[in-house]
């Protein structure tokens, strides 16, 4: 019987979000899987690794509901075709609907809180604490407003 390869999902935003994510990147390289992150300016390359995109988003933006709403069906069809075993995010708010409907088709959710953050959560950080399976901070400060999160220290 051939065994099942673990399939993992990065995905965040662009910026320090998906430069702290991209520390995990030797996780696909061991396993397999893909990243997601926002469509900006450019296309991002990282190897061989399969690069899948949404929207760009941004709460002050006049369109952000519609965008967020857009997001949430895209993500629905790139986990639905892609099942991923885990996924593992730094946030922000493009990475939530890959997390929730990751969470619904079966899969680990890993949320990972921002290095930046110390003294305050993050929006998507607040909202995969309901629902992550493993939920960590960077930083112990960061334990009062997550308690059951496990602190390791950076991922730098």
């Amino acid at each position: 019987m051939k065994e099942k390869k673990v399939k993992i999902c990065l995905a965040s935003s662009s910026g320090g979000h998906f430069e702290q994510l991209m520390m995990l990147k030797p996780l696909i390289e061991k396993y397999s899987g893909y990243i997601v992150t926002e469509k900006i300016g450019y296309d991002v390359k990282v190897g061989d690794i399969p690069v899948k995109y949404v929207m760009s988003i941004n709460r002050t933006d006049k369109m952000f509901f519609l965008k967020f709403f857009a997001n949430i069906i895209k993500s629905f069809f790139i986990v639905l075709s892609d099942r991923p075993d885990y996924i593992i995010s730094t946030g922000a708010l493009a990475a939530v609907p890959l997390m929730a409907w990751t969470k619904i088709f079966g899969g680990k959710v890993i949320y990972i809180e921002s290095f930046a953050k110390i003294y305050s959560p993050n929006l998507s950080g607040k909202i995969a604490y309901k629902f992550a399976d493993q939920f960590y901070v960077q930083w112990e400060s960061m334990k009062k407003f997550y308690p059951n999160a496990i602190c390791k220290g950076g991922i730098y």
